[in-house]
């Protein structure tokens, strides 16, 4: 889900909630700790420099059950964040603690956010010298497709 989408939702919402993608609604007391770029510069095992970037929305709860963020207040955040850091049109990343902290996309679905799970991938298998059948079933997110 891009910004956009996210900034356009909070515009309809009454309330904020999030789901995990078991179908595990986040508890409605959650502040939203961090709203970054999170910028990757790497090389794939193909020898191909990358860069990636992302807006990270950081999730988090405590003891304070009398919190509730409004979407209004929220997206209050995101535009300060976006003005302050340079933030673009990417996708949104969330990161909510679990055993540790866990790495999700995000989409909506009605009223709720709902986190995604996400996945690594080789992005030089034709490289690699790993046959199709030999690698794993994966998304409709390839190298140039835009979505990586």
């Amino acid at each position: 889900m891009k910004l956009s989408e996210v900034k356009d939702a909070l515009q309809n919402l009454s309330e904020l909630r999030f789901e995990l993608p078991t179908g595990v609604a986040i508890q409605s007391h959650f502040h939203i700790t961090e709203v970054g770029l999170i910028r990757k510069d790497f090389i794939d095992c193909g020898g191909v420099v990358r860069q990636e970037k992302v807006v990270n929305f950081q999730l988090w709860e405590a003891q304070d059950f009398d919190h509730q963020l409004a979407p209004s207040k929220f997206l209050k955040i995101i535009q300060l964040a976006e003005s302050t850091l340079g933030i673009g049109n990417w996708e949104v990343e969330v990161e909510y603690q679990a055993d540790t902290i866990g790495k999700y996309g995000l989409t909506i679905n009605g009223n709720t956010f709902i986190l995604t799970t996400k996945s690594t991938n080789c992005l030089a298998s034709d490289k690699c010298g790993i046959p199709d059948e030999k690698l794993p079933a994966q998304s409709s997110c390839k190298p140039g497709s835009g979505c990586c």
